[in-house]
Order: structure tokens, then sequence, then C-alpha cells
């Protein structure tokens, strides 16, 4: 019996220790599974103050002796097991031989193409997917390449002649937010800034996380940066946007030069120094890039030489667009490669004087999450003492999404919000064109009494002067025959409809019921006959009505419009614009006055604006 209860006695004993040891073992884990996430453990974030701020630049950690994991499709490897893994990967998806990286034919470098080949495993192909739908870019490619790619160099020979630049330039620091973005990208667009600029002139690197919540973005990017002295790295507490995120990183930056970048871009050969050389001789002047496509798909970097720059603009939805540099600034310039005056911000890369930065009232706008700063800084800067330009010797990779992969909260109209607010402070009388593109509703837009305090002390000049002066090739809605909507006469619900992206150029405009709400179904007659959309015009060349770029000449998009009968003919064809009988279409008719089919109601027409060449007989 004895015998019996020491056995019993031990066994609980065992017991016990094995429950110990299993609670031991589930503590570590968890700990392990929240290093580098403990932000999310210490309770909800707090919002920024940014009096006080509450995020603190990490301290550089020291290098981990432990060995760096990677997931079976490649990401997160350093270029050593990226070479393993290639060779797995040739073998079992037929890709041939891949170069290890840093040889001219390894997977992307020089800038080409990654293709992937059509018979892929499930797996690869279920890993391809994944990347997509978690970046809206091909991140399986990205994750093929190395880091550390060579690019070719996209400069005119004017640009590297001796004594092009000052010798003494300015120091930059170069703030770059991300948020939850790929590891490869990411560790791209740091190495090209660190590898392709004079060590001299970059200050220091600040990484700006604005709240991710992916692993790899947490200890592992806090372990990796910590090889590289120059870069900081500065967590939001919470999600903050790109505006603020950016605002956030200005705050660390110590170098008398603020360069902004995006998280996916890869810098090219000789790219800072034409921007500093400008700044460096005014420091009013607002620098951009000229910004290369990096093929979302493959990678591939697409550049093009300085005789098909483009400067950046804007239409009357408040949204960006490109349009070539205007022949009145080409006439300025001895060669293509000089920089050029742009009237707006070529995208969020752009370098700035700090001291103006700051003058000019930063990016602290009341915007919501994003969306206006670029256009709002754009004006700021032409119409509070500055200029902007685009310089064709600095190129700039960056990979255009065609979506956001990101989430946002619902509910709000965050784009809609920030447009008003941009018109309230900084188009004056001009503002009504907007507003009329959404129906004249404003929403709840905010206090604006702060921004427009600032405009009146730094005494800048009229919207009316911005567009006269530095935008003359903008089309003026106020100077239009008509604007608004265009009405059939038969079916009395149905209006002229089509959206204007550059994807829907080429394509047949269709018809909607009216919605008076502006956007798709916002049209202008012009005095010379052209049916707009801000910079696209209606065409018909003898088989669809399409929207096509303006040409300002006549022919396919010249349209009379004759109020008498409300027929729309067409002027080179003499045909008129019609609904179809079943509804469904477009189309276009022998004329015929009796036909209601082809009876328009142009909204909002002045006959009084009309050229002599216009007006009916």
């Amino acid at each position: 019996m004895k015998y019996y209860s020491m056995f019993f006695l031990r066994r609980r004993t065992w017991v016990l220790k094995a429950v110990l040891i299993v609670t031991a073992l589930w503590f570590m884990v968890a700990l392990l599974m929240t290093n580098g996430g403990t932000r999310n453990a210490i309770g909800p974030a707090l919002p920024l103050e940014y009096d006080e701020p509450e995020v603190k630049p990490l301290k550089a950690a020291k290098p981990t002796a432990s060995k760096k994991k990677s997931d079976p499709y490649g990401n997160n490897m350093s270029d050593g097991q990226r070479v393993n893994w290639l060779d797995r990967i040739a073998g079992s998806e037929g890709l041939g031989v891949i170069a290890a990286p840093g040889s001219d034919n390894a997977p992307g470098e020089l800038g080409k193409p990654v293709v992937l080949p059509k018979n892929m495993s499930e797996d690869t192909k279920q890993a391809v997917s994944e990347g997509w739908k978690k970046n809206a870019f091909n991140q399986y490619v990205s994750d093929l390449i190395s880091i550390r790619r060579k690019l070719p160099d996209p400069r005119d020979e004017w640009c590297k002649q001796p004594g092009r630049y000052l010798e003494d330039l300015p120091q930059t620091s170069v703030v770059i937010c991300f948020h939850n973005e790929a590891w490869s990208v990411l560790l791209r667009t740091v190495h090209s800034v660190l590898d392709r600029s004079p060590a001299h002139l970059i200050k220091e690197i600040v990484l700006v996380d604005d709240f991710s919540d992916m692993p790899h973005l947490m200890q592992q990017l806090d372990d990796y940066m910590s090889s590289l002295p120059k870069v900081r790295i500065v967590r939001a507490t919470r999600r903050e946007g790109l505006i603020r995120a950016r605002l956030l990183g200005a705050r660390y930056v110590t170098a008398p030069v603020l360069t902004y970048l995006d998280s996916h871009c890869e810098c090219a050969e000789g790219w800072l120094e034409p921007l500093l050389d400008r700044i460096a001789r005014n420091k009013t002047t607002v620098v951009c890039p000229v910004i290369d496509v990096i093929d979302d798909n493959t990678l591939e970097f697409h550049y093009r030489d300085s005789s098909s720059v483009n400067v950046g603009g804007f239409d009357w939805n408040l949204q960006f667009n490109w349009h070539p540099v205007p022949a009145k600034e080409r006439a300025r310039h001895m060669h293509t490669a000089e920089p050029v005056y742009s009237p707006t911000m070529a995208g969020g890369l752009f370098a700035i004087d700090k001291e103006f930065f700051e003058r000019l009232g930063t990016y602290d706008s009341g915007f919501d999450i994003w969306g206006g700063e670029n256009l709002e800084l754009s004006f700021k800067t032409w119409m509070c003492g500055g200029t902007l330009e685009i310089i064709p010797c600095s190129h700039v990779g960056h990979i255009f999404r065609k979506r956001s992969p990101y989430k946002w909260r619902t509910g709000v109209n965050v784009l809609k919000k920030n447009s008003v607010r941009l018109a309230e402070v900084w188009l004056d009388d001009y503002a009504k064109y907007y507003y009329q593109r959404v129906g004249n509703d404003k929403g709840d837009y905010g206090d604006i009494s702060s921004r427009k305090a600032l405009r009146q002390k730094l005494g800048c000049k009229s919207f009316d002067w911005y567009l006269k002066n530095i935008y003359p090739e903008l089309f003026i809605p106020g100077e239009s025959v008509a604007h608004g909507e265009i009405r059939n006469v038969a079916f009395k619900k149905i209006c002229l409809d089509s959206p204007a992206r550059k994807s829907d150029h080429h394509k047949p405009v269709g018809i909607y019921p009216c919605h008076r709400q502006g956007g798709n179904q916002y049209w202008m007659y012009s005095k010379t006959g052209e049916i707009r959309r801000d910079e696209t015009c209606l065409d018909y060349s003898g088989h669809d009505v399409v929207l096509y770029p303006c040409h300002g000449a006549k022919g396919n998009q010249m349209w009379v419009y004759e109020p008498q009968t409300k027929l729309l003919r067409h002027g080179s064809s003499e045909k008129c614009m019609a609904i179809s009988r079943k509804k469904d279409k477009i189309v276009m008719e022998t004329c015929n006055e009796d036909e209601q089919r082809q009876m328009w109601h142009l909204e909002n027409f002045n006959p009084d604006r009309l050229t002599p060449e216009l007006t009916a007989e």
C-alpha cells in the first residue's frame, strides 16, 4: 500500500510539473507572438498630440543573433536567402536558370520586367493572388527581385555635364510614410535612396509607420533598420492617414531640406542633386522629380527622355491630371532637360526648404485622411510667394496602383470633404465650378477659419491671378455657352452620361437617368463648339460618339447646337446625335427636325456667348 501511495504521489507531482511547464511555454509563446506589436497590448491607441508628441523615434536596436525566417513564397528574405529560394522555384516552376541578385541577368535587374510562367503550381498562383489582394501590385514578383537592384540611368547627357549643380548643396532629410507596405518594396525604396544619393547629402531617412499591423513591419523592421545608421523609425499610435503621417515625420527631421517619397518608389542615379540645386538657388522653390512608372505587374521600370516630360494640372472636379509642357513654357528654355514650371505638384514626391514649408503652414489643413493635400500645397506655393518646378534631370520610379488596398471608415466621403475645404479656402469665386459638379451640396466640411487666417497672414494672391499667370491653359467653365446636364426631349428623364477617366477614353458615351448631381452628367458647351468634360471632348469619326482628349481643332469635335430646333448637329458629318429607339445607347442619324429623339436641352444655355460661325441662321 505504501508503494502504491508513493507511486500516486509521484504521479501527481509529475502532472503538476507538466501543467507548470505547459503554462510557462504558453506564456513564452504569447510573448513571442506579441513581440514588436506591444503597442496594441497596452490598451487603445491615443490620438496624436502634436504639441507634446507621444511618438518617439526608435533607437537603433542591436542586431539579433537569431536567424531570419521567411514564408514559403520568398517574402521577407535577404538577398542571400533569395538565391537558394530562386533555385528551388526555377526547378519547380519551369522558370529556367535565374541568376543571383546583383547580376545583370537577375530578375528585374536594370529595370527589366519579370514575367511569371503560365504553368505555375496552385500554391504559387495562390501566393500571387494574395500578394495582389494585400498590396494592389504583384508582391510575388517584387519578392523575386533584389532589394538593391540596379536601374538604368534615365538622365539626359545635359544633366551630367560637369559644373551643372552647385558644389555646396544643403543636406536633406527624406521622409517615407507607409502603412502595411510589402517588405521587399519598402526595403527597395530605402536602399535606392541610400545607394543612389551622395552620402554627405542624406542627413537621415525617417520612416513613418502609420499604424501598420503586419508582423514584418514591427520588430523585424526594427532589427533590419538597426544596421542602417541613417534610418530612424517613427510609429504613430493610431491610423493617421497620409497627410498627418507626413506632418508627423516632418517634426523629426533635422536637415534644412525636407524630401518626401512614397514607400513604393525607386530612386534613379543622380536623382537628388538636381532637386537640392534648385532649392539652394532659391529657398521658395518647391521641386518635384519626374515620376517614372514601375509596372504594377512586372515591376518593369519605364522612363522617357526630357522631351516627353509632362507637368501637373487639375480639373474642376479638383482631381490631379497630367498635360504636356505648354509651348509658352518650352520657349523659355534652351534645353528640354531644364527645370519647368508646373501649375500643380506631380504627386506626393517633392522636396522643399524646411523653413519655407513651416512658413506655408505645412499640412495642418484639417484634411481628413488623404486627398487634396497636393493641390493645396501647389496653390499655396504659387499664390503665396513661391514657385513649383518639375526637374527633368531627377527621376524616381513609382508603382502606380489601380486601387487602394487599405480600409477606411465608412459613412464619410473623405475626398469630397477635403475638396470642399480646398475650394472654400483657395478658389475664391471659382469654387462654384467645383460645387456645380457635386450638385451644389457642400456637406459638413468643418472649421476653415484658421486656414483662411493663414492665407491672409501670408498675403497670398487671388485664384484669378493663379489662373491667368500660372495655369492659363485651364478651360474656365464660366466662359462656356452652356454647362450642366444634356437632357433628351423625347425621353425626358434620360441624360447624356459618361465617366471621364483615362480608361474611359475612346469608349462610347452612354445615357442614364438624370440625377441632378453633376459628375458623369456634367458637360460644358464651349463657344467654339466643343462638348467638354474638362480636357476631354465628345468626338465622332463615323462609328460611336466617344470621349477623346480635346485637340482644339474643328471637325470631329465640333458640334452645332440649334436652340430653335434643339438639334445637336455634328460639324463634319452633318449628322445629329440621338437616343436609339430602344433607349439603350447614343446613335448618330440623318438630322430630322420632327424627331424628338434627336432633340436635347442644354442646361444654362446662353446664345450670346456663341461665336458667329456657331450662331444658327
